[in-house]
């Protein structure tokens, strides 16, 4: 069965979670499609990944635009050149315009290291140790205009050890991000996974404030 979801990945740097997408998304029975990989860096390690794995690869340098709506339009123009059904955000390290993620409206998917609506923005695993919390985890939600504020399709717990630091931390919540990124886009590609008025809908179901929970 042919590929029917071409998927657009945008990125910024290593391209970690764009390497568990070509490791999940192989097969000439997967319903995705890696169509292309597209950063603002040129020497993003991503884009290397992607070349690697026989993907197309373009990068758009946003300094080189006057502002962020010149070059949003820009990306747009370019990420519909290969006519995406989804679009997927991978450490992409830029604020989109409104009518970015106006365009894209219910195909634009996001991952976040917290456990959503906690812990919006950087330096989240530093954070969740300040806070002395006891649970941590990543989340997949639909971009809106909310900063990190989407709709949430998935999320992945895991325990915060007593011996942890932000970075032992972090290596165990990109395991889990590796697993639940590419289980929503095969859930989007599947035609189980939508974006309605009230939120994310998974198997014609309405996913509740904290989307499909995975405890680890």
């Amino acid at each position: 069965m042919p590929a029917t979801c071409n998927v657009v990945v945008l990125l910024s740097g290593s391209g970690s979670n764009l390497q568990a997408m070509i490791d999940n998304l192989q097969g000439v029975d997967h319903p995705a499609r890696l169509r292309a990989v597209i950063s603002n860096r040129a020497d993003a390690f991503g884009l290397q990944r992607a070349s690697d794995a026989g993907i197309d690869t373009r990068a758009l340098d946003h300094k080189t635009f006057d502002g962020r709506e010149a070059f949003d339009a820009a990306l747009i123009e370019l990420i519909d050149s290969f006519q995406p059904q989804l679009v997927v955000l991978a450490g992409f390290m830029r604020i989109l315009s409104a009518d970015f993620v106006r365009h894209y409206h219910g195909r634009l998917l996001n991952i976040h290291p917290s456990l959503l609506p906690r812990y919006k923005g950087l330096h989240t695993h530093q954070r969740v140790l300040e806070a002395g919390d006891r649970e941590h985890g990543c989340s997949v939600h639909f971009v809106t205009e909310e900063l990190d504020g989407g709709p949430l399709v998935v999320q992945a717990v895991v325990p915060v050890e007593l011996n942890d630091s932000p970075s032992t931390l972090a290596q165990r919540v990109h395991v889990q991000e590796h697993q639940i990124y590419p289980l929503a886009i095969r859930w989007f590609a599947e035609g189980r996974l939508s974006l309605g008025e009230q939120g994310a809908i998974l198997d014609g179901q309405l996913l509740g404030a904290s989307g499909h929970l995975i405890r680890n």
